[in-house]
């Protein structure tokens, strides 16, 4: 059981009706932070509508390839080796998540490398909606040095054990999670609350597999280096809501797709479009599909004034791209 906290915020008479019935909150460590890194433990803790702890669970995952930054999860390859694959806990995991908001500190991340593990399994994890402590302590207006778990910890009072454990980096979230649940209530504040789109497509990469010892970790993406193409045609400027988009238009990205990313990007290109990897005043258009994010680019594109869509309004536009103009053409 969690043990009560004296800065809890006691229930209110009324609890809010549109607030979930169940929570799932999440920690996992991953062999990386790309999009090829693998999950190699996981533990959920399952909270029913008021925050109160039901059960826990922890398992470690074999990621059949490095383990990543050793010094940071503590987790060595010789620890790894006899651990399930993900394949073998996906059911498991599912039953953990199903029905309940998936919670979790920096929910992005950790959504974005459960769903990618479920796609490679040819599978779909069960949430839905996801909710970020860190927006939910945005909303509170926590007075919070930064945004990291330990310090919503000390705010709350709750004693880490060993960070970047994911079973104890889960049980003092889900600590921290249940004051900012009824100080919520309490106020009268919507959940921030966002849609999961698990992943519809996915391409596997060539990546290093499971040898004796993994090998010495390499700090850098297992993602291949993309040469993309110049795109052949000047920018004609920024996309304006009600017309198509035009070849040469500068597109960026932000946040977890439900198409694989590289797969949205490809078709963009093949459409004629220019991907941008950042937000500037010449991008024509940023995609995401959560504009409150407080991603740079988010911030960046409201600073400039660049127009936001999200992925199904953009798969729309991809279906109908106006052709650059002969004299628009340059030479490839």
């Amino acid at each position: 059981m969690l043990e009560d906290l004296t800065t809890a915020v006691s229930s209110p008479t009324v609890w809010p009706a549109a607030y979930p019935q169940g929570y799932a909150v999440v920690d996992v460590e991953t062999t990386g932070l790309a999009r090829d890194d693998r999950i190699i433990s996981a533990a959920v803790y399952r909270l029913d509508a008021h925050g109160e702890v039901e059960d826990h669970w922890y398992t470690l995952v074999n990621p059949e390839r490095d383990p990543g930054p050793v010094w940071i999860h503590g987790l060595t390859s010789d620890v790894l080796e006899g651990a399930p694959l993900f394949e073998a806990i996906a059911e498991e995991f599912a039953t953990r998540l199903e029905g309940r908001v998936l919670v979790a500190h920096n929910a992005v991340f950790d959504w974005q490398m459960i769903a990618r593990e479920y796609a490679r399994a040819r599978s779909e994890p069960p949430v839905r909606q996801r909710l970020c402590t860190i927006a939910l302590s945005k909303e509170l207006e926590l007075p919070l040095p930064n945004h990291k778990l330990e310090s919503l910890a000390a705010h709350f009072g709750v004693v880490q054990q060993r960070a970047h454990h994911a079973l104890d980096d889960a049980r003092v979230l889900a600590e921290a999670f249940r004051p900012s649940l009824h100080a919520a209530a309490q106020g009268g504040v919507r959940l921030p609350l966002h849609e999961c789109r698990p992943l519809t497509e996915w391409t596997d990469r060539a990546v290093p597999r499971q040898q004796s010892g993994y090998g010495a970790y390499q700090p850098r993406s297992w993602r291949p280096a993309r040469r993309r193409p110049a795109c052949p045609y000047p920018n004609p400027g920024r996309y304006e809501d009600g017309k198509p988009l035009k070849q040469g238009m500068r597109v960026a990205f932000s946040g977890d797709t439900s198409i694989e990313r590289d797969l949205l990007e490809d078709r963009a290109i093949e459409a004629g479009l220019h991907v941008a990897t950042s937000i500037s005043r010449l991008t024509s258009l940023l995609v995401t599909n959560d504009p409150d994010s407080g991603t740079s680019k988010v911030v960046r594109a409201r600073q400039y004034g660049t127009p936001v869509v999200d992925e199904a309004a953009f798969g729309q536009l991809l279906g109908d791209v106006e052709a650059a103009s002969e004299d628009d053409r340059t030479d490839g």
